[in-house]
């Protein structure tokens, strides 16, 4: 067998490539959307990629699955379970509970385990002929390191009100099934640690059912349903508002992109020509602080930069993209696999135009300010981080809900702006000196500088 687990860190996502090497076939499990890398691991090991697999519809990240097909020919096995509305609107396989899929001498056998979401499967892997007993199972978002799969993401960012109480009960029976699996099992998840698919994700990459049982919080709860629903739907990190886009174009027919595509590195005036436009500046913040444009929005070209790209930008907008030259192909992936595709172009060179500085201040000017009358300073970190400990006097305001609720309660305040580290803080005052907000301060040090520095702070 040949196996290949292939992470996004930017998504804190996983693929998988398994492969039988006597017979040369091989199949991809949750495929992201630029499937050049599967290509080019098949290639090296000289492997047809025959079967293309999904443990879900996912919300997190656009699919490559129908990308892979086209490029390869092979056959898509999509889950057929879940009811009406949890249906594939494209052509594919169906499967169901106790469903096989033969791969060379390999086998995978469906497990229908709904509770993040109602068609969810994994995938039970074994190796014949050496054995005919389970030696892996692929979970999806079903089973994490450490964590399960929330299952009130289809409430929070695709408004199905009440679903996540009968997903919680899903969960916890599909959870019994999980624990009925020798324990030796290998558990390969969809996601790692950073992303928003559950709240207590462990970094490493895979574990197994008996070290899940033993470590695992799901399973600390024997029959104490309400005091596993109760945790489980508690703390739940804020769902990205791209989820929702997710989830649809996921599951109904959509334009593909067989290949990454290339965008042309322009002026900023030839770059505007294609308004409106939303200018996306991906420099580091301090660089953005230095000198911007006045009304590009700050999201740092790092791993967290498809995320705030997702919560901060519609799906309709035309994309200028600032960037540091060579970034380019780096950035496009990163958006395309969200399914950001409205890149008109980008611009490396800023030399002779008009550029505002951000208005920065320290700790001690935090200090003696954020109290005044006409001053507030703005926490926009996320609730479990502000109800942890915050700065006395700090406001709270997600920075991901800015898109949908400007504080223009405030705009006749000094605003300054706080996060964690100062990241979010930079999105944030862009964001809202993109809308008309002129009286913006970024503390840049942000919390992490004000706890280094001694200075007091309080809890929710």
């Amino acid at each position: 067998m040949f196996f290949q687990q292939v992470y996004d860190k930017t998504l804190a996502q996983a693929s998988y490539f398994i492969g039988c090497q006597a017979k040369n076939e091989a199949i991809v499990i949750d495929a992201q959307r630029d499937v050049d890398v599967y290509l080019e691991i098949a290639k090296q090991n000289n492997m047809k990629i025959t079967h293309i697999a999904e443990t879900h519809i996912h919300a997190d990240f656009l699919a490559g699955s129908r990308e892979l097909a086209a490029a390869t020919g092979a056959q898509l096995y999509l889950s057929d379970e879940g009811g009406e509305n949890w249906q594939y609107e494209f052509p594919h396989v169906g499967l169901k509970e106790g469903d096989k899929i033969t791969v060379g001498n390999l086998s995978l056998t469906v497990m229908h385990t709904p509770g993040h979401t109602p068609e969810s499967i994994s995938f039970i892997l074994r190796d014949h002929p050496a054995s005919d007993e389970p030696v892996m199972i692929f979970t999806g978002d079903f089973v994490f390191v450490g964590d399960i799969g929330r299952p009130d993401l289809l409430e929070e960012a695709a408004g199905l009100v009440g679903t996540k109480e009968i997903g919680a009960e899903q969960m916890f029976n599909s959870l019994k099934r999980f624990a009925e699996l020798p324990d030796y099992v290998q558990v390969w998840p969809g996601h790692g640690a950073g992303s928003a698919c559950g709240k207590a994700l462990g970094s490493v990459p895979s574990s197994t059912v008996g070290y899940e049982k033993l470590r695992n919080w799901a399973f600390q709860y024997g029959d104490d349903y309400e005091g596993f629903k109760n945790y489980l739907l508690s703390d739940q990190p804020e769902a990205p508002y791209y989820f929702a886009m997710m989830k649809k174009l996921n599951k109904v027919n959509r334009p593909l992109l067989v290949e990454v595509p290339e965008h042309p590195t322009v002026s900023l005036e030839e770059a505007q020509q294609h308004q409106p436009v939303t200018l996306i500046d991906t420099r580091h913040k301090n660089e953005f602080a230095k000198g911007h444009i006045k009304g590009a929005i700050n999201i740092q070209n790092n791993k967290a930069l498809a995320n705030w790209a997702g919560w901060m930008i519609g799906y309709d907008e035309n994309l200028v993209i600032i960037a540091d030259e060579g970034a380019q192909e780096e950035i496009t992936r990163k958006l395309m696999r969200i399914g950001l595709d409205n890149i008109k172009a980008f611009v490396t060179d800023l030399a002779g135009e008009e550029l505002v500085p951000t208005k920065l201040l320290e700790a001690d000017e935090v200090e003696s300010k954020k109290d005044q009358e006409d001053t507030v300073l703005l926490d926009v970190r996320s609730r479990s981080e502000f109800k942890n400990a915050h700065i006395p006097g700090a406001e709270h305001r997600f920075i991901g809900s800015l898109r949908k609720q400007l504080p223009n309660d405030l705009k006749d305040k000094d605003i300054i702006i706080q996060c964690q580290s100062g990241d979010r803080a930079t999105i944030a005052y862009s964001y809202l000196e993109k809308n008309g907000f002129e009286n913006l301060y970024n503390y840049a040090g942000s919390f992490l500088d004000w706890k280094a520095k001694g200075k007091t702070t309080t809890t929710a």
